[in-house]
């Protein structure tokens, strides 16, 4: 089997210290659990590396595959900036697109710039970049595939999508990674940009006991009034990660839970053989 590692990451810009200012040192769990996917990442040695990021390209009723060869970023915050340069892996995404066309799924593949070539760089997401920063560490470096969920479509659409992706990764000879990049709810704190609302803490609590109980499909029943008031940004990849991952045998270790600030962070390794 080829799939070799999947993970819910977080994106938020301040696990990163140089982005986080002063307020650093409140991140550290997250990223202490970032460091240790990173390591499980490491250890899986992927050749390509499938990032599912809410925040690229919002294709309305639609899933987002990116085609070009590059993908390139800066994110420049708290006095400091990163910036991730990835070679994308256009061959296998535009196999993914292949093969979820012929299953009726309503995808789109995007390149920017040009066909091909250096310039065939379709600009980076911080979805994308935060998590990408810590895992593209390794040597060699693997290639990236970039994928965007569809809000608009109904769940079983993310969720077949998934299954499209883990069926298509089982063929290949390239060892593959899943990354659901995936910040919680939005609304844990009245100061927050969203304000305050109690289904905060309990669509975390539902996400954290699917987790646990390995049961990620169990997140399609959370009614959509709770995911609309809890304001997530995690809903659509995690289910994603559901059918890409469901009876491949992989097993859930939750490295982190926290909410430093108005939204919640959860650092989740899928791996065989725990």
């Amino acid at each position: 089997m080829t799939l070799v590692y999947a993970c819910i990451a977080p994106h938020g810009s301040e696990i990163v210290p140089r982005l986080a200012g002063k307020k650093a040192g409140a991140f550290t769990p997250t990223r202490d659990g970032m460091k240790q996917l990173a390591a499980g990442l490491r250890t899986a040695a992927p050749g390509t590396v499938v990032v599912a990021s809410p925040h690229n390209l919002r294709l309305k009723e639609h899933i987002g595959i990116v085609t070009s060869e590059n993908s390139s970023g800066v994110v420049a915050e708290g006095g400091g900036k990163i910036s991730v340069k990835a070679k994308c892996d256009k061959d296998f995404a535009e196999k993914l697109l292949g093969a979820a066309e012929a299953r009726g799924l309503p995808v789109v593949g995007a390149n920017y710039g040009t066909n091909q070539g250096p310039l065939s760089d379709l600009p980076m997401d911080f979805g994308t970049l935060i998590p990408l920063w810590f895992f593209l560490g390794s040597r060699p470096k693997p290639k990236v595939v970039i994928v965007t969920p569809s809000r608009e479509t109904p769940p079983s659409m993310n969720v077949e999508f998934g299954r499209v992706l883990g069926a298509l990764a089982h063929s290949q000879e390239t060892k593959i990674a899943f990354v659901a990049s995936a910040d919680q709810a939005h609304t844990h704190m009245k100061s927050g940009p969203y304000g305050f609302s109690e289904t905060a803490e309990v669509y975390d609590r539902a996400v954290l006991d699917a987790v646990e109980r390995n049961r990620l499909g169990e997140l399609t029943n959370i009614p959509q009034d709770t995911i609309e008031a809890a304001k997530p940004d995690s809903f659509w990849q995690m289910i994603m990660l559901h059918g890409v991952i469901d009876g491949r045998g992989m097993k859930p270790h939750l490295y982190s839970y926290q909410v430093p600030t108005y939204y919640g962070m959860m650092c989740v390794g899928y791996s065989r053989g725990r």
